[in-house]
């Protein structure tokens, strides 16, 4: 099977490593291609066997498989330059939110899935977002599931609940990587620790904490429980997350569905 990737910024790159390192397919049966044509070159440096596309035509005609991995905006031009080489046999998969696959399949006649990659993919770990197009093929969906298997666990989702879903598995890390930078600052401000040692401690303990939950250990409010001791220490500071916290993450909820919802409208004027 060949596999193309349209777009080779952040997400891009990272559906390609990922795509690579998971060893779900090899390189030389991927072709890449991005509008600074350097970024894609950079990938051809790390992986030999990759070919380079001239352009998203070039790429979408020679291959099987399509991601799209460009910005919202940007996806209604690119299937429109490469509708004529989407036959029904093949299958395309944009990896943006905010376009839904009922959108995609008024444009195109292949089969279509939309996948929302996560940072965490890079590692071969955490979760990727399925959604199907209502005509994608049975055999599309075996075989995208299989792939993406190789680097991440594939969860399906509806629409409705796409922007939650991606607040959680892709926007998390950064949210989280804030919180734990903080978390240092406050450690460095408020005590004699250094910089580094206090990253070094919280980056391990992240990790352990990862562990911990993936080998089923413990449950999140497990952890917490076996953590605070009665009149311990943590308990102490859990009790400033309670004070203090409010409504912060609701907050964020709703900031990040704002933001989606103005994308979505901007969208939906150009497949009008």
């Amino acid at each position: 099977m060949n596999i193309g990737i349209i777009g080779t910024g952040n997400m891009g790159r990272i559906v390609v490593e990922a795509l690579l390192d998971g060893k779900a397919i090899s390189p030389s049966s991927m072709m890449i291609t991005n509008r600074t044509k350097s970024k894609a070159l950079l990938l051809k440096d790390k992986y030999r066997e990759i070919r380079v596309g001239a352009n998203a035509e070039e790429v979408a005609a020679q291959s099987d498989l399509l991601f799209i991995c460009v910005k919202p905006l940007d996806v209604y031009k690119i299937l429109d330059e490469i509708n004529p080489h989407l036959s029904a046999e093949k299958c395309l998969i944009s990896i943006t939110s905010p376009i839904s696959t009922s959108q995609i399949e008024k444009k195109v006649s292949c089969s279509v899935a939309r996948m929302i990659p996560s940072i965490t993919n890079r590692a071969l770990s955490g979760v990727s977002l399925i959604t199907y197009g209502e005509n994608c093929s049975d055999s599309w969906r075996i075989k995208i599931e299989k792939i993406i298997m190789k680097f991440s666990k594939p969860v399906c989702i509806d629409d409705k609940i796409t922007r939650v879903s991606s607040d959680i598995v892709s926007c998390g890390p950064a949210f989280f990587s804030y919180l734990l930078q903080r978390f240092i600052q406050a450690a460095v401000k408020e005590t004699e620790i250094d910089e580094n040692t206090a990253t070094i401690f919280a980056s391990e303990m992240i990790v352990g904490l990862g562990e911990l939950l993936k080998q089923g250990h413990y449950t999140l409010p497990s952890l917490q429980e076996k953590v605070c001791v009665k009149g311990g220490i943590t308990g102490e500071g859990i009790k400033v997350f309670d004070n203090e916290l409010g409504e912060v993450f609701e907050h964020l909820i709703q900031a990040t569905h704002e933001k989606f919802k103005e994308d979505v409208d901007q969208v939906e004027m150009q497949f009008l």
